[in-house]
C-alpha cells in the first residue's frame, strides 16, 4: 500500500498510517529464503530439540530444495493444493518453504481437527496431496484418513513424515535438475496465493483464509524488524505452526533475518519450553498468556536460565499486567505485544520493545508498517473520535486474498480493501489500540454495555486467582449478566460468588461484578490459545438452567 498520495487522517479520529520504511519485501517466499541461504549459509537456522536435528542454513535450504524438487517430479503444478496435518517439527517447517518454492498450496489442518473436520477441509479445498504425522496425543492421523478417504476425491497422495512414503516422495527428487526448480520459482508472483488457513470457527464450518507470498513474508519481516531481531537471535516458537503465529510471526520472522528457529517439542509443554530457553540460549520466546502463566507457574522455575531472552511476542489475548510485572522482573524488558487475526497474515498492530508497560498491557500497540487502521461504529461504518469504541478495520499488504472459494463469506468482510474484524477496539490520542473484546462477546446488561476485559484485568488483582475469564449469560430481568469462570493459583481456597463480590464491592460499578463464579482446573481453548468463550457461555447456561 503506498501512502504518497493520500491525506493524512484527521487527528481527532480514530484512523492511523504506518511508516512506508523499509520498504516492503516484493519477492516470493523461496527467493527470500535463498537470499538468506546466500548470505548466512554456515549459521544455524533451525533446531529440533525433539528430533535431535540441528541444520545449518545451508543444510535448511538443501532440505528446502529436495521436498521442493520430489514435488515437480510427482507432478505437483502450481496452484495445486497439498496439506499439511502434524505437530510442529523440521519437516513441517522444509514443506512450508517447499511448497512455496514451487507454487503450491500449503492448507494448514488444525492438529486437533477429528475426521469430520478433516474431510470437509480436505474436500472444500480440493487438496490432492497430504503430508501427515502417524500419530500425535490422542490423535492417529493415518486411521482417520483412512476412515475419509473414500469421500476425498481429490486426495491422491498421502506421505507419513519420516516414514517409507515421506523417504519414498524424497528419492525423487534427483528426477528433477537444480535449473528445473529454479526455472519453475522464478515464474512466481509474490501476490500468488500460497497458504490457505481455516479459521477457528466457533459456529459453522471454519473458512479458508487464502495468502499470498506478499501477505505473509512481509508480515512475518515486519514483526521481526519490531522486535529488533538479527542473524544473532534465537526464537523458540512453542506456538502451533499451522496458524499464522508458528509459521509466520516464528517461522518467516527468523527466515527474513538470518535468525534460528528453536522448536522446543512438538506440542506445547511447559517445561521442555524453558528447558529449550535455557539450554539454546534462546533470546526471543513466543507464546499466549496462558502460556507464559503455565511457564512462570513451574514449580521449578528458578532453576531455568532466562538470562539470554531480550524479547519475545505475546498474543492471542491481553496480557495481564501481572505477568507482564514477571516478564520484566525476569529480565524480559523487551516483550512486544501483537494483534490481529488469520485474515491479516495476522499482526495488524504491535508494541514497540521500548514501550512503556502501561502501553503494554493496556494496549495492543499502533499500526504497523505499510497498514492502515481505523475505528468504526458498527452500524454507520463511519469512523469512531479518537477514544470511542468501535469496530477495528485494516487495510493494507496483510488483507488476505479472500475465503477460498467462498466469495460470499469474503464479501461479509472485507468492503472497499478494509478488513472488518469484529473485535472492538478504543485508539487514543497516540495512535495505540486497546481491544476491548469482539463485539459478539460484549455484555449488555440493563442497558449498560460491559468489556469483559475491564473486569477480568480487575479480577487478576486479587491474590488468589491464576487466571479468569468472563462471560455473559441470559437473564430474564436484565437480558444478560456476568459469570466468572476462575483458576485458582495452588493451594488457595476456592472462591465463590459471595467472596468475588465482596473483593469487588467499593472498586468496580455494581452491575460489572460477576453474579455467578465457576471454578476450573482451565478454559476450553482453540490449539492457538483463544479462549472459547462461545462454549463457556453454552456450558454455564446449561449447568445454571439458564434460558436466553
Amino acid at each position: 500500500m503506498s501512502t504518497s498520495t493520500q491525506a493524512a487522517p484527521a487527528a481527532n479520529l480514530s484512523h492511523t498510517v504506518g511508516t512506508t520504511e523499509p520498504p516492503l519485501l516484493e519477492q516470493t517466499i523461496g527467493a527470500n529464503l535463498d537470499a538468506t541461504v546466500a548470505a548466512h549459509g554456515d549459521r544455524e537456522a533451525l533446531v529440533d530439540r525433539a528430533q535431535d536435528i540441528r541444520w545449518t542454513y545451508a543444510e535448511f535450504g538443501a532440505e528446502v530444495d529436495r521436498l521442493a524438487k520430489a514435488l515437480l517430479a510427482s507432478g505437483y503444478e502450481v496452484g495445486d493444493r497439498i496439506g499439511i496435518w502434524a505437530p510442529n517439527c523440521a519437516q513441517w517447517t522444509v514443506a512450508q518453504f517447499a511448497t512455496a518454492k514451487v507454487g503450491v498450496i500449503l492448507v494448514n489442518i488444525n492438529p486437533a481437527y477429528r475426521s469430520h473436520e478433516l474431510e470437509y477441509v480436505l474436500t472444500q479445498a480440493g487438496i490432492r496431496g497430504l503430508f501427515t504425522a502417524e500419530s500425535f496425543k490422542t490423535s492417529n492421523y493415518v486411521a482417520m484418513i483412512d476412515e475419509v478417504r473414500g469421500s476425498t476425491p481429490a486426495l491422491e497422495d498421502v506421505w507419513v513424515i519420516g516414514g517409507e512414503s515421506w523417504d519414498a516422495l524424497l528419492a525423487r527428487a534427483d528426477e528433477v535438475s537444480d535449473e528445473r526448480l529454479e526455472m519453475v520459482s522464478a515464474e512466481l508472483s509474490p501476490t500468488d496465493a500460497i497458504n490457505i488457513q481455516y479459521t477457528s470457527g466457533t459456529t459453522g464450518f471454519p473458512k479458508g483464509a487464502t495468502l499470498s507470498h506478499r501477505n505473509i513474508l512481509n508480515n512475518g519481516y515486519f514483526v521481526g524488524e519490531l522486535c529488533g531481531y538479527t542473524q544473532e537471535d534465537r526464537i523458540a516458537i512453542p506456538v502451533p505452526f499451522y496458524h499464522c503465529f508458528g509459521m509466520v510471526m516464528g517461522n518467516l520472522a527468523a527466515t527474513t533475518h538470518g535468525s534460528v528457529m528453536v522448536i522446543p517439542a512438538p506440542g506445547f509443554d511447559p517445561e521442555l519450553t524453558l528447558k529449550a530457553v535455557s539450554e539454546e540460549k534462546v533470546t526471543s520466546l513466543y507464546g499466549v498468556p496462558t502460556m507464559f502463566i503455565a511457564e512462570w507457574s513451574l514449580p521449578g522455575f528458578g532453576d531455568y536460565d532466562l538470562s539470554t531472552v531480550r524479547t519475545g511476542i505475546m498474543a492471542g489475548s491481553p496480557c495481564p499486567a501481572t505477568l507482564m510485572t514477571k516478564l520484566i522482573e525476569s529480565g524480559i524488558e523487551e516483550m512486544t505485544i501483537c494483534y490481529g487475526m488469520t485474515e491479516t497474515s495476522p499482526v495488524s498492530t504491535q508494541t514497540r520493545r521500548d514501550d512503556s508497560f502501561e502501553r503494554k498491557v493496556g494496549t495492543v500497540g499502533r499500526v504497523m508498517p505499510h497498514l492502515e487502521i481505523k475505528v468504526v461504529d458498527p452500524a454507520t461504518g463511519e469512523t469512531v473520535p479518537r477514544g470511542e469504541a468501535g469496530e477495528f478495520c485494516t487495510k493494507g499488504y496483510s488483507v488476505m486474498l479472500g475465503y477460498w472459494d467462498q466469495q460470499d463469506k469474503t464479501d461479509e468482510v472485507l468492503v472497499d480493501g478494509w478488513m472488518h474484524t469484529g473485535d472492538i477496539a478504543v485508539m487514543d490520542e497516540d495512535g495505540y489500540v486497546q481491544i476491548t473484546g469482539r463485539i459478539k462477546d460484549m455484555v449488555i446488561r440493563g442497558g449498560e454495555n460491559i468489556y469483559p476485559r475491564e473486569i477480568e484485568e480487575f479480577l487478576y488483582t486479587h491474590p488468589d486467582i491464576e487466571d479468569v475469564q468472563v462471560i455473559g449469560v441470559p437473564d430474564e430481568k436484565y437480558g444478560e449478566e456476568l459469570a466468572a469462570w476462575i483458576r485458582m493459583r495452588e493451594g488457595a481456597t476456592p472462591l465463590t460468588a459471595e467472596s468475588v463480590r465482596e473483593f469487588s464491592t467499593g472498586k468496580l460499578a455494581h452491575y460489572k461484578i460477576p453474579r455467578y463464579v465457576r471454578i476450573v482446573d482451565e478454559f476450553p481453548m482453540t490449539v492457538t490459545g483463544k479462549v472459547r468463550k462461545v462454549e463457556m457461555r453454552e456450558v454455564t447456561s446449561q449447568e445454571l438452567g439458564l434460558q436466553a
